[in-house]
């Protein structure tokens, strides 16, 4: 079906409650109705469909099927407006509730939130939307900061390791020789370095890849620093490399 004259009225009712919500807080489904199509016929609009999500959470959409089969028709233009009775009943995340009404603005879809006085369809509602849009990407910002902030200070404190690469282990996240492999490490370096031998034998012999190998052959974490932002720092973890055996190293790769 196609949005035309005769489906420019129609409009979507959403509903939706958790079991332990509606015993806390008395969100039943029958209320939630009641309300929206007393609020749709207010204002005009014809009711295509009531869509009930029963006994979801409303952490993640895509758990929801009737949401989805809602934002489906919703793309086909089966309707032109959707009505909630509450922003938490359609979403309890802040950026999935903002990307589905721009998808829905794309898609020339109102939306209506009855409890929040909120609507895209007048000039006011669309700025409310803009208020709410605007204080998400501050949110996402400050995020990000704090993030980096964190990362640049505890790498400068010698601890900005996510992964444990390969002679190593993880352990409350700090990085730990591995007793079992941290040998392994010198004797590639020193494989490499004193035998005339190419990349893809010497991965194979340990049974990795060539970018593999080139990861570990070149990677400074052996040396005991820590790189973030393109910064290396001294770690707190114990170097399993010395620093002329690893500079050798690099030296006969740029050669080959």
């Amino acid at each position: 079906m196609t949005l035309s004259a005769q489906n420019k009225t129609l409009a979507a009712i959403y509903v939706r409650v958790s079991t332990e919500e509606q015993a806390r807080e008395g969100f039943s489904l029958a209320a939630q109705e009641d309300a929206l199509k007393n609020y749709c016929n207010a204002l005009g609009y014809k009711i295509y469909e009531i869509y009930k999500d029963e006994g979801k959470s409303a952490k993640d959409i895509k758990n929801r099927p009737a949401m989805c089969k809602m934002l489906q028709d919703a793309e086909n233009k089966c309707f032109s407006a959707i009505f909630i009775y509450k922003l938490d009943r359609f979403s309890r995340s802040l950026k999935d509730l903002i990307l589905t009404i721009e998808k829905l603005k794309e898609w020339e879809v109102d939306f209506v939130s009855l409890q929040d006085k909120m609507e895209t369809a007048s000039a006011s509602g669309k700025l409310m939307f803009h208020i709410i849009s605007a204080f998400a990407e501050f949110e996402r910002n400050i995020i990000g900061e704090r993030t980096s902030f964190g990362m640049e200070r505890k790498n400068k404190e010698g601890g900005a390791v996510n992964r444990p690469p390969f002679g190593y282990l993880m352990i409350n996240k700090k990085l730990i020789p591995d007793p079992e492999k941290k040998g392994l490490i010198k004797q590639i370096f020193n494989t490499y370095l004193y035998n005339e031998i190419s990349l893809n034998k010497l991965a194979k012999m340990h049974n990795l890849t060539v970018n593999g190998l080139k990861k570990i052959l070149t990677n400074r974490t052996y040396l005991g620093k820590v790189k973030f932002a393109g910064i290396l720092n001294k770690g707190i973890h114990e170097p399993l490399i010395e620093e002329d055996l690893f500079n050798a190293v690099q030296e006969k790769i740029e050669k080959n």
